[in-house]
């Protein structure tokens, strides 16, 4: 191989990997920016079952509220936030964030 034909070698993977992991990196941007709920569930689920409760505010990315609750299994459950047993949760949630902020002086 000729020194003309290494470089244009090495300028051809350089190319390809720069395209590779921008495309990577949009692909993830790009899933950042919707609903992170398709569907949501309003069946009651007891408090014991909570691993973890996740408030997600409207905004850019998605027009709805979401609350996601990551049960003891593992089993993440998008619910419905006009369910009135999950309002209850939002307004705890918002509650609590209140309290802990720090007054401003």
């Amino acid at each position: 191989m000729s020194g003309t034909r290494k470089i244009s070698a090495f300028l051809a993977f350089c190319l390809i990997f720069v395209t590779v992991s921008e495309a990577m990196t949009l692909m993830k941007a790009a899933s950042e920016l919707r609903c992170q709920c398709v569907a949501t569930q309003s069946t009651f689920i007891h408090p014991r079952l909570y691993q973890s409760v996740e408030l997600i505010p409207s905004g850019p990315h998605c027009k709805n509220v979401e609350l996601i609750i990551t049960i003891t299994t593992g089993e993440a459950v998008c619910v419905d936030p006009s369910a009135p047993w999950v309002e209850r949760i939002i307004k705890k949630i918002l509650e609590s964030k209140e309290n802990t902020e720090e007054p401003t002086i």
